[in-house]
């Protein structure tokens, strides 16, 4: 049974390493998060947030949109607009807090097969590689809102505890 790593958790907050091997067992991997993404119903997932501290994430903006496979992405260029909106996070059960972001952001990366790919990207689908990359480096929203929200993201995140609320039990 694999859970989602929940805050507390040292791979939280730990830089991912570089994935170097493009092999059907990274294939497979991607497939996996993408499945595991849906049945908790998330839009991204980093690899972090199952234990696994690699340079991958994974997202679907929508269920007409194709699963999309960041390795090792690294953020060219973001824009100077930005915008305050409230982000949750499979690994902060209960927990909502304003993020503020670069609206538009220019990504490189590779994909599952190796192959190179730049994504210009705006509105939720930049926010979203934004939070799935925050993953990769050991930072959480947490680490991005004010100190009050901070603050009140940590008694609901007690109280969850308290209540025994836990992240998506993500099968095998």
């Amino acid at each position: 049974m694999k859970l989602v790593k929940q805050f507390g958790d040292p791979v939280l907050k730990t830089k991912a390493r570089a994935i170097e091997d493009f092999d059907d067992e990274l294939r497979l991997e991607v497939q996996r998060m993408g499945s595991l993404m849906e049945d908790s119903m998330g839009i991204g997932l980093a690899a972090p947030q199952l234990g696994v501290p690699t340079r991958l994430l994974v997202y679907r903006l929508s269920s007409e949109a194709p699963l999309a496979a960041l390795v090792n992405p690294e953020i060219e260029w973001s824009s100077k607009e930005t915008e305050v909106f409230e982000e949750g996070c499979l690994s902060l059960p209960a927990v909502v807090v304003d993020v503020e972001r670069p609206v538009h952001v220019r990504v490189r990366a590779l994909d599952e097969w190796g192959e190179e790919q730049i994504i210009e990207a705006s509105g939720l689908e930049a926010r979203v590689i934004q939070h799935e990359m925050d993953h990769l480096d050991g930072v959480l929203i947490l680490d991005r809102t004010t100190r009050a929200q901070r603050k009140e993201a940590m008694r609901a995140l007690r109280e969850a505890q308290e209540r025994g609320v836990r992240g998506p039990d993500l099968g095998d």
